[in-house]
C-alpha cells in the first residue's frame, strides 16, 4: 500500500515541493539549532526529524534508513564501556598521573592532550578517542581553575584532524575506502604525511588563539597548592572491575582493526563487547546507562533523519553532481572538490554527502580523461577536516558538547564557530594545498 502524506492529501506532495520543503526544513532546524539562546538543540533536531516524517518528505520506513545505525551502535557501545571504566575508577588514575606528568601547566596540558588524541584518533575512530579523552581533560582543568571549553574544543579538533589519516579513523574514509577501493596503506601512503603537517600547524594556530586569548596563563600559581591538589587527589578504584573493563575495551580496539576482515561495522563490534561487559561485570544495568548521553543520542536521531530528507528528495545528488560538472582537470578538481567538502560537511553530516559525491566520482572516472584518484584524496580531506568548522560538523564534535553539557560547561554553538573557524579555513588550505603540490611535484 502507497504511503499517503499530509503534503500528498493538498495536493502539495510533488516531488519538486518536496525538495525545497526538504531544503527548508533542514535551514530551519539549523537556525534553531544557531538561536541555542532560545531552542535547545536537541528537541530542535528531534522537531526537525519529526517534521520531515509528519510532512512526507520522508516516510517512518525511509526515517528509519536515514539513521547511521553504525554510528548510533558505536556511540552506545563505546559509551558503555567508558561507563564502567569510569565506574571502576580508571578514569581518577589517568586524571591523577596527567596531572603528575603536566605539573598544572596549561600549555604542556593543551600540548599533551591534542598531540595524544590525534594520535589515538588516526587509529581508533575519534569519537572513541573523545569519549576516552574528554572526561580526563575536564577533571584536571576543572581542578586547576582553567576554563576546560577551549581544552575541550581544541582536543576536539584535534581528533578531527587525526582522524582523517587513515581508513578507520573517520567515517569519510570507511567509505571512500569501500567505494573508492582503496586500502588502509593508500591512505598511509596519500593521506597521512599531509595529515601530521596539517595538524602541527594547526596546532600552532590553535595554541596562538588560546595564548592570544588569556586561555594558557596559570591559574595556579601556589606551588606548595598545586603539590596538595596533585598529591591529595582522592582515587577509589576497583581493580576487578578495571581489569574487566580494560580487557574488553582492548579487545575492542583489536576488533576494529579488524573489522573489514570479519566484515561487521565498528558499531556492531562496540555494541556486542559492551553486552560482553555488562554480562562479565554484574554491573546494574541502570547505573551504567545513566552516564550514556542520551541527549546527544537523541540529537544525532533528529538530525540524521533531516538530513535523510535531503539524501531522499536528492539535494546531496544534484550538489554532487553540480561540483562534477565543474570539475574539468584533477589540479582545479583538487581545490574545488576538496573545498566544497569542507564547507558542506560544517554544515551537514558528512556521511550522505560522501556516499554520493563517492558514487559521482566512481561514474566520473569511467569517463574522464585524466586520472580521478587525486580527487578521492581531495574528498576525503575536505569532508573530514571541514567537520572542524561548526559544533554538528562532526559526531566527535557532538559527543564532546554533550559530555561538556552533562559536567556543567556548555558549548555555545558560536563559541565552538569562533574557534573552529580559523582552525578548519588554514588546516583545509593546508592540507588542500599539500595535496595540490604532491600531484603537480609526483603526477598521483
Amino acid at each position: 500500500m502507497e504511503h499517503q502524506t499530509l503534503l500528498g492529501m493538498i495536493g502539495l506532495g510533488s516531488k519538486e515541493n518536496l525538495y525545497w520543503i526538504s531544503i527548508l526544513l533542514f535551514v530551519g532546524t539549523y537556525a534553531m539549532i544557531i538561536l541555542e539562546k532560545f531552542f535547545h538543540r536537541v528537541p530542535a533536531a528531534l522537531l526537525g526529524g519529526t517534521l520531515a516524517i509528519f510532512l512526507g518528505v520522508v516516510t517512518p520506513e525511509g526515517a528509519w534508513e536515514a539513521i547511521d545505525h553504525n554510528t548510533m551502535f558505536l556511540l552506545i557501545g563505546m559509551m558503555v564501556i567508558v561507563s564502567v571504566l569510569i565506574e571502576s575508577g580508571f578514569f581518577s588514575i589517568l586524571s591523577y598521573v596527567a596531572l603528575k606528568f603536566t605539573k598544572g601547566d596549561p600549555f604542556k596540558i593543551i600540548l599533551t592532550f591534542t598531540m595524544l588524541t590525534a594520535v589515538l584518533s588516526a587509529f581508533l575512530d575519534n569519537v572513541t578517542t573523545v569519549l576516552f579523552m574528554i572526561p580526563i581533560l575536564i577533571s584536571i582543568t576543572s581542578k586547576l581553575k582553567l576554563k576546560p571549553v577551549p581544552y575541550i574544543i581544541a582536543t576536539v579538533l584535534a581528533s578531527n584532524i587525526g582522524g582523517t589519516a587513515t581508513l578507520i579513523g573517520d567515517p569519510p574514509n570507511i567509505i571512500i575506502g569501500s567505494l573508492g577501493g582503496f586500502t588502509f596503506m593508500d591512505f598511509i601512503v596519500n593521506i597521512a604525511p599531509i595529515v601530521v603537517i596539517t595538524h602541527i600547524i594547526g596546532t600552532i594556530v590553535f595554541i596562538g588563539m588560546m595564548k592570544y586569548q588569556g586561555h594558557l596563563e596559570v591559574k595556579m600559581t601556589d606551588a606548595e597548592e598545586l603539590k596538595r591538589i596533585i598529591e591529595g587527589q582522592k582515587i577509589e578504584y576497583d581493580v576487578i572491575l578495571m581489569r574487566k573493563g580494560l580487557i574488553v575495551f582492548g579487545i575492542t580496539i583489536i576488533l576494529f582493526f579488524l573489522h573489514h576482515v570479519l566484515h561487521l561495522e565498528a558499531g556492531t563490534i562496540a555494541l556486542f563487547m559492551a553486552s560482553v561487559l555488562m554480562l562479565w561485570s554484574r554491573e546494574n544495568p541502570e547505573k551504567i546507562f545513566e552516564r550514556v548521553e542520551w541527549t546527544t543520542l537523541m540529537f544525532f536521531l533528529g538530525l540524521f533523519v533531516v538530513i535523510g530528507g535531503l539524501e531522499h528528495s536528492g539535494v546531496f545528488e544534484d550538489a554532487a553532481h553540480m561540483v562534477a560538472g565543474v570539475i574539468t582537470d584533477p589540479i582545479s578538481g583538487i581545490l574545488i572538490l576538496g573545498g566544497l567538502s569542507a564547507f558542506i560537511s560544517g554544515i551537514v553530516d558528512n556521511i550522505p554527502f560522501t556516499m554520493a559525491m563517492s558514487y559521482v566520482l566512481i561514474d566520473l572516472g569511467k569517463t574522464a580523461a585524466f586520472n580521478v584518484e587525486p580527487l578521492w584524496w581531495a574528498l576525503a580531506l575536505g569532508a573530514c577536516l571541514g567537520g572542524n568548522l561548526t559544533i554538528i560538523g562532526a559526531s566527535a564534535n557532538v559527543v564532546a558538547a554533550g559530555l561538556a553539557e552533562r559536567e556543567g560547561y556548555p558549548i555555545k554553538f558560536f563559541d565552538f564557530v569562533k574557534q573552529g573557524t580559523p582552525v578548519t579555513v588554514v588546516t583545509v588550505i593546508v592540507a588542500l594545498g599539500l595535496l595540490w603540490l604532491k600531484y603537480i611535484i609526483f603526477g598521483v
